[in-house]
């Protein structure tokens, strides 16, 4: 079952993105994307962040959807116990060797691109 709210929305103008978000996606990084299309932070959130993506180059292998369901204990899905993912949309990332390096977890003050590319840049200026 595919995360159809990652499809970038057609209307997403990548113009709009700061240059440096884009450069910060577009580093060797992996992205982890929990979500339902049933989630309205998802519906709202997801296609601008699958857009951000597009518009970065980061090809679709280093890019994985987990579709979540609500079950009577909580989130279901993939990786949601090993990842503990309570809230959606999150979205992880990861270097090419599996370290967690950044974390969004269901909304911030900024776009998903944007919240994520300022956690990257703090972990490029520590390395």
């Amino acid at each position: 079952m595919p995360l159809e709210t990652l499809t970038p929305d057609p209307s997403f103008d990548p113009e709009t993105l700061d240059p440096d978000v884009l450069d910060a996606l577009a580093g060797d990084y992996r992205f982890k994307i929990w979500g339902g299309d049933w989630c309205g932070d998802c519906q709202r959130q997801l296609p601008a962040f699958g857009g951000a993506l597009e518009a970065a180059g980061v090809p679709t292998d280093r890019v994985e959807a987990f579709p979540v369901t609500k079950g009577p204990n909580g989130k279901e899905g993939p990786g949601v116990e090993a990842y503990g993912i309570e809230l959606i949309p999150t979205v992880v990332v990861e270097t090419a060797d599996g370290e967690e390096v950044a974390r969004f977890v269901e909304d911030a003050d900024v776009s998903i691109a944007a919240a994520l590319a300022r956690d990257l840049a703090d972990v490029e200026a520590t390395a």
